[in-house]
């Protein structure tokens, strides 16, 4: 197989070859080819990869492309991980939000609306090229927003699309080690969520980073109920730490760790102003720091410095939620990072080997929401094999779950239109219309501002 990686420079690279170097089958993927908009980091990175890579006799080949057609001519799979805008870009978004009162973060509210006005248009580029080099390829989406730029590249490539994320197996994951620390569960169960035709399926749904599990099935039998009714369970992980165990009782399901920003906003955002340095503006520093020294290194030292500060950006994860949660440390296991890798992998080798699995993946609703239009891309697990993702029976959204989600896919469907018409009404529309942001006024002032911090890549906007 041939898998070309879109933001071969971008510091998650390594995660991913490791997961190839664990692959020793006939059925792995045999030719890596790396692209990144920014040259110096992709070679950076090549001298990494090829450390890294040096001594498996079964390694793939790896190619460095600097033109993105050329990169995804001919593959098989293209995965796709690129931030328009960098992570200064982030950042940006964290000092634009903080100056006018409303919650910065990546991927949600105004800083997943302004992240996507920049990131739509190279998506469709992308989907373009694909479409055109490579049109028997599969596009794995890692880009966030990955709800927001799953959708277009849908537009233009239709089912061969599926975007991925890593949080719903995670929240699924900590509860069942929970459950088996707690020995209501077989040791090892945690660790099969991943087994094709294996005995844990996870009725999880909602949108990107704003989604809930509902029921988790083990042998067919559903164990959240067990976690549900022992407080000392719900706080025993990471999730349920952040929310409490009373919030999560009172809901009847486990929140998706992003949805702290909605339930939790005044305190995340507090919590951002005391802080000595937003997610955003950390990364950018540590990222330049690493990056500048790793220029430097021969790539086994370069693939030192990376693991080291791979350590240090995974124990800041969600710092200030937890901060806002009262003070909460993260588990060593959850330092050590890894899951889109799998996911993707696991993916992959679905579609192209049809080795069936189930997986919770973004894709086009097709009634599993009825208060959304079918091509709208919700996160919902789906039964993936040769012919696709199919989507499964799933818990219908009730209540202020689906009044949540249905607020939060019409501003960013508004969003996709407003870049797909260059129109700046629409843009504040959308800003507008997300629930952390509080006004038409406000909503005028943060896309002023993004406009001129970003003036070259939203100039399009009229």
């Amino acid at each position: 197989m041939k898998l070309t990686l879109l933001g071969g420079g971008g510091f998650r690279v390594p995660l991913m070859v490791r997961t190839l170097l664990k692959d020793s089958s006939e059925q792995r993927v045999r030719a890596l080819t790396l692209w990144d908009a920014n040259e110096e980091r992709l070679r950076t990175m090549a001298r990494i990869v090829e450390a890294m890579t040096a001594s498996v006799p079964h390694a793939p080949s790896v190619r460095i492309a600097t033109d993105m057609r050329d990169a995804v001519r001919g593959a098989d799979f293209v995965f796709s991980a690129i931030r328009v805008g960098g992570t200064d870009g982030r950042a940006q978004d964290e000092r634009i939000a903080h100056s006018c009162g409303v919650l910065g973060q990546e991927t949600t509210g105004f800083g997943g609306l302004s992240y996507a006005l920049r990131g739509i248009p190279v998506a469709r580029a992308i989907a373009e090229a694909i479409r055109d080099e490579a049109p028997g390829a599969y596009l794995i989406n890692f880009t966030n927003p990955a709800g927001i730029i799953t959708e277009v590249s849908s537009e233009i490539l239709g089912d061969r699309v599926i975007g991925i994320c890593d949080s719903p197996v995670g929240l699924a994951r900590h509860a069942l080690t929970a459950l088996e620390d707690a020995g209501e569960v077989d040791p090892g169960t945690s660790s099969r969520i991943f087994e094709t035709g294996g005995p844990v399926h996870i009725d999880y749904l909602g949108l990107n980073h704003l989604g809930w599990v509902h029921r988790i099935l083990v042998n067919g039998r559903d164990v959240l109920p067990t976690v549900l009714e022992r407080p000392d369970l719900i706080e025993s992980f990471e999730e349920g730490k952040l929310f409490g165990a009373k919030w999560v009782q009172h809901i009847g399901a486990l929140p998706n760790e992003y949805l702290h920003y909605y339930y939790y906003a005044r305190e995340a955002r507090l919590a951002d102003d005391r802080a000595e340095a937003t997610r955003g503006i950390f990364l950018a520093a540590q990222q330049a720091d690493f990056y500048r020294e790793a220029a430097q290194l021969d790539g086994h030292a370069a693939f030192e410095a990376w693991n080291r500060t791979r350590e240090e950006r995974e124990e800041t994860y969600m710092a200030t939620n937890r901060e806002a949660a009262g003070g909460i440390e993260r588990e060593a296991a959850d330092i050590e990072s890894g899951g889109y890798d799998r996911v993707a992998l696991a993916v992959m080798k679905a579609l192209a080997f049809d080795q069936a699995t189930e997986l919770i993946v973004n894709t086009p609703n097709r009634g599993r929401i009825p208060s959304l239009p079918d091509d709208a891309v919700v996160e919902a697990p789906c039964r993936i094999d040769s012919k696709g993702a199919t989507p499964l029976e799933v818990t219908p959204l009730t209540g202020h779950q689906l009044a949540l989600v249905t607020q939060v896919k019409n501003a960013e469907r508004t969003v996709i239109a407003a870049s797909r018409e260059g129109s700046a009404d629409l843009a504040v529309e959308a800003f507008f219309s997300h629930p952390l942001v509080d006004g038409v006024g406000v909503a005028r002032e943060l896309l002023a501002k993004a406009k001129e911090s970003f003036a070259e890549d939203l100039a399009y906007l009229r």
